[in-house]
């Protein structure tokens, strides 16, 4: 016998909006994408304009006077990126780094001091994720457990610390390659090719290494929270 009472609930499950992390985004709004997270293709150029304008302005004018200029176009990115919605507290991370690069710069009395501070941060990178696969412990896979409660068995599964080994090795090569790179172009002076190898060494790789990571971040993932 059919039943033909109404049921107002009836169907409702198919005409749910989808949710959860899987889940498209509703009212036509996409989920940012890494090239978004990092500032996108704008972003990118916005970036470089301040180290652009100090190497150009100190062919020009004295030291103090080409810090200066850095800094008043780092602020005024800074406003231009809150202004399109960015957080104060991620905005303003490039005018630190201007005024720490302009110090040292000063203190060391040389142009090329501006870029001192990112080779030594690259160096030190380059050892902490070295050594942590030397002891077997690459630190992606380290940051990953920590974000999962520090639970996961994670070094005893073969294919994830394999893949944080990758991960790993990624961002190793990359600092590795930073350091040597501005180490030996600092060494000889070329403040300008400095300036090159910034920007060019800079956002693109980091974006590289990045999709390295979330790549081994998704495989952890996977096999040990998703099975569960």
């Amino acid at each position: 016998m059919i039943d033909t009472s109404y049921n107002p609930t009836r169907g409702t499950e198919a005409r749910q909006p989808a949710t959860g992390p899987g889940a498209p985004a509703q009212n036509g709004a996409a989920k940012p994408n890494l090239l978004d997270q990092l500032g996108g293709p704008w972003g990118m150029v916005l970036s470089g304009l301040p180290v652009i304008a100090f190497v150009v302005a100190n062919a020009l004018v004295a030291l103090p006077v080409a810090i200066g200029i850095a800094l008043a176009i780092a602020v005024g990115i800074t406003v231009v990126r809150m202004i399109r919605g960015e957080r104060f507290s991620v905005a303003i991370g490039g005018v630190f780094g201007v005024v720490v690069a302009g110090g040292i710069a000063l203190w060391t009395g040389s142009a090329s001091g501006f870029f001192l501070l990112g080779i030594w941060v690259a160096f030190a990178g380059a050892v902490v994720t070295l050594a942590s696969l030397i002891a077997r412990r690459p630190i992606t896979g380290v940051v990953w457990n920590l974000m999962h409660g520090g639970k996961h068995a994670w070094r005893q599964d073969r294919k994830t610390l394999r893949v944080h080994d990758i991960a790993t090795l990624a961002a190793t090569a990359v600092l590795a390659a930073r350091f040597v790179v501005k180490q030996w172009l600092f060494d000889i002076d070329a403040t300008g090719w400095l300036a090159t190898a910034k920007i060019a060494m800079g956002t693109p790789l980091t974006a590289l290494v990045a999709l390295v990571v979330i790549w081994a971040f998704r495989v952890s993932t996977k096999r040990l929270v998703g099975t569960k």
